[in-house]
């Protein structure tokens, strides 16, 4: 069977180095895929983009999987296009994605539907924005409506970085975010407590099954200092989700939110992902969903994952999760993301990267922001690299990643030190 990866980034690669491994897979492509993917002689990367191009592409091609890795090609409605021909192509279609390209949209819905999440008002007027926050008080949570690759979350410990938070996502945009019909809105959140993690599942519209827990390091800077980030580093597992947590998840988010969007009409397919907060008495909240895979959640998460993936979507795609269970590996992988000079805010392009090793089974080097300029790896996002391995324990894993990382360079490189902390 042929495979397409819908992506560029570093969980796309991620993912088409994982189905390339899948028994009965003859041919992965990724589109358009980055200068990781280039260097795989056993992925080939396609130019297109366009969603009825890839398509028709899918349909010239005898493709039989597809699978959406960013939000964008979801929010632009991707899976219906390839559904209203028949095609298999695990995602969620355009009004289901809107649980990650509207966050008002997502928490009304948590609201409708009873599942635990931060209270929450909305706006697209400055000045009731600003109000609202000086009525409230810091530290409090400015969400930008819409999708921000990452970036449009910021947790305003002060009420002048909420203030300055607002005018950049009502008024200049300067992250850029791709706001929804109707124009800019904020959605304003209280500040929870506790600590975060990533859960993740895949849903067939009736069945979730939950893949391995992980956690991510928002912030830019060690000990969870400076600007968030689309994140700096992840690792699996994760040891605040206990089975507790882990049943809570289940039972009180994941499980409501199917029951919640087929009631509402919008069966959910594809990846889930729930940030949860998990409050010191063990209590779980949610902070976001988002319609795919985290990155860089899914490099560690993919490392441990010994199933058969391509199978698994492929069911998946069928209303068949309930019949799948998956396999782990028992070890810690650990990723730690390599960023461009000036990322978050404004990250260089066009620096070369230089001493990449080669690829093994328990060391890789995912690419995200990378293009191949003839022969030559070149920067062409924030985040660049992540460093990912397997390893007996967490700082096992953490010396494995930092030695990986080692003789890699490009001019402004930065990166945490202290990726896993949390589980030491």
């Amino acid at each position: 069977m042929k495979v397409l990866v819908v992506g560029g980034g570093g969980r796309e690669h991620a993912l088409a180095w994982k189905l390339k491994q899948s028994e009965g897979v003859s041919q992965v492509f990724v589109a358009p895929g980055n200068a990781g993917t280039a260097r795989d002689a056993q992925l080939i990367n396609l130019p297109i983009t366009d969603k009825v191009a890839l398509r028709e592409w899918v349909q010239a091609n005898g493709v039989g999987l597809t699978v959406v890795g960013p939000e964008a090609p979801l929010a632009a409605g991707v899976v219906d296009e390839f559904r209203a021909h028949g095609l298999a192509i695990f995602g969620p279609t355009q009004k289901a994605a809107q649980l990650e390209s509207s966050k008002a949209f997502s928490k009304a819905f948590m609201q409708r539907h009873g599942i635990p999440t931060a209270e929450y008002q909305a706006f697209t007027d400055p000045v009731q924005a600003h109000a609202y926050v000086d009525a409230k008080g810091a530290p409090i949570v400015i969400k930008a409506d819409g999708l921000a690759a990452g970036k449009g979350v910021v947790v305003a410990m002060s009420l002048a970085e909420a203030h300055e938070a607002i005018d950049f996502m009502l008024l200049d945009n300067t992250l850029g975010v791709a706001h929804n019909a109707g124009g800019a809105r904020v959605v304003i959140e209280e500040f929870l407590e506790g600590e975060e993690a990533s859960f993740i599942v895949l849903c067939d519209g009736k069945h979730a099954l939950a893949l391995a827990t992980s956690q991510d390091h928002k912030r830019l800077l060690d000990a969870d200092q400076g600007p968030n980030t689309g994140g700096m580093g992840a690792y699996s597992p994760a040891p605040v989700v206990t089975p507790e947590v882990h049943q809570r998840a289940m039972d009180e988010v994941i499980l409501p939110t199917l029951r919640g969007m087929a009631a509402d009409g919008i069966p959910y397919t594809g990846f889930l992902y729930a940030g949860l907060m998990i409050t010191p008495d063990g209590r779980v909240k949610t902070l976001e969903f988002n319609c795919r895979l985290g990155d860089p959640e899914t490099q560690p998460i993919m490392m441990r994952l010994q199933s058969n993936l391509a199978q698994v979507l492929l069911a998946a795609t069928r209303t068949e999760l309930d019949r799948v269970t998956l396999e782990w590996d028992p070890r810690v992988a650990l990723g730690v993301v390599l960023a461009a000079a000036g990322y978050p805010m404004n990250p260089r392009k066009g620096d070369a990267i230089t001493g990449l090793p080669a690829d093994e089974g328990d060391r890789m080097v995912f690419h995200a922001g990378t293009t191949d300029a003839n022969g030559a790896v070149i920067t062409s996002g924030g985040r660049v690299l992540c460093a990912t391995v397997l390893a007996a324990t967490v700082a096992d894993a953490q010396r494995s990643a930092y030695l990986l990382i080692d003789g890699i360079r490009f001019d402004g490189m930065q990166y945490r030190r202290d990726i896993g902390y949390r589980a030491l």
